[in-house]
């Protein structure tokens, strides 16, 4: 079957996007028809995510989809072999699968959130120092003829740990990390594709692929929740797409059709809801003298839904000023991070000042 599918792509005039839309076609089928049957296994085995304070949901429900989507995306990926050269890709594969294992761990044993947190570290640490994972430059955004390599790591650690539990904090509302984390890695998988880049565009349009075949069973009523299994799994994705897309980006010759002059912001743009949604419940919980770990209520879900929206409601919402980030990052293409960032974070603060309002 497998040669069967590599002759197939193989043998098209436009070959790069027929494997991209064949693989991700067969990411998306295995995570759909491996859902049914992990929902069953992790019903038999009483495997749920229990209700709590800050969660929405009353009922207990099976929580590690997580699993279907990392069986969709590397099942597909592995079928691509003879394809691609994915030997340089190697400590990728090997950070997120430890990722997806921390994941399993905590949906299974439940983790403090000091073991969840001091655990990734793992991963990180792997892409950073063996991977070179870095974001090794100022990008324009601040004049230094030099810049350390011990803060260009800690700046690629801490970038790679905040993204990575921002995501995660997100997964709240029903289909809601799951689209965001489709529409983000979608815009990563066509920008690659865009540069010729098959490696990381298949890594980005098959795990996009097995997270629609997850969203057919988590749209609300669901009947599975991502989990950290794949919440954490995900993150880390996204935030190796972003650090992945600034470096590519900023490579890219001046005129380039794909070039973004706006590298910074444009990841920003795409990653937004996770990142404007920590930063703002970490504030919150600052100001009133509480742990900024400390779980409440605080989030942009939550907010939304104390406005009586519905959860379908919810999400389109936040999946809509998402994409609005994204077209803005898209339209302002050839104008500098040192423009664009301030815009974005001015929008951000107009939002947050509405959702306030709303509220009273």
């Amino acid at each position: 079957m497998i040669r069967h599918f590599n002759y197939l792509a193989t043998n098209f005039k436009y070959s790069f996007i027929i494997r991209l839309l064949l693989y991700t076609a067969i990411s998306f089928l295995i995570s759909f028809l491996v859902m049914p049957v992990l929902i069953k296994i992790l019903s038999q085995w009483k495997l749920y995510d229990s209700p709590g304070n800050h969660k929405i949901h009353s009922d207990f429900k099976p929580s590690m989809g997580g699993v279907a989507i990392f069986l969709g995306a590397i099942f597909a990926l592995l079928m691509s072999l003879s394809l691609t050269d994915w030997g340089a890709q190697k400590y990728f594969f090997i950070s997120i699968s430890v990722m997806f294992i921390i994941g399993l761990r905590d949906d299974v044993l439940a983790l403090t959130p000091k073991q969840k947190l001091y655990s990734q570290f793992l991963p990180v640490l792997l892409l950073v120092f063996l991977d070179n994972v870095t974001l090794n430059s100022t990008y324009g955004l601040i004049d230094l003829p030099f810049v350390p390599t011990w803060v260009i790591w800690f700046i690629s650690i801490l970038t790679l740990i905040i993204l990575t539990n921002a995501y995660n904090l997100i997964d709240g509302v029903d289909g809601l990390a799951g689209s965001i984390g489709m529409v983000g890695l979608i815009f990563f998988g066509l920008w690659f594709y865009a540069i010729d880049n098959m490696v990381f565009s298949l890594v980005a349009m098959t795990f996009a692929g097995a997270i629609l075949g997850f969203l057919f069973f988590n749209w609300q009523p669901s009947k599975i929740f991502m989990g950290d299994t794949g919440a954490l799994m995900i993150g880390f994705l996204l935030s190796f797409m972003a650090i992945q897309f600034i470096n590519a980006n900023f490579q890219l010759p001046v005129g380039h059709a794909a070039k973004f002059e706006s590298s910074v912001s444009t990841a920003l743009c795409v990653v937004i809801i996770p990142v404007f949604d920590t930063l703002r419940v970490i504030i919150l919980r600052v100001r009133k003298m509480q742990s900024p770990f400390k779980a409440d209520r605080n989030h942009l879900h939550h907010q939304l839904l104390n406005l009586n929206f519905s959860h379908h409601k919810t999400v389109i919402v936040l999946v809509t000023i998402n994409l609005f980030f994204i077209l803005l990052a898209y339209l302002l293409r050839n104008q500098s991070d040192k423009l664009i960032l301030p815009l974005v974070i001015g929008i951000c603060l107009i939002i947050n000042f509405i959702v306030k309002k709303a509220q009273r």
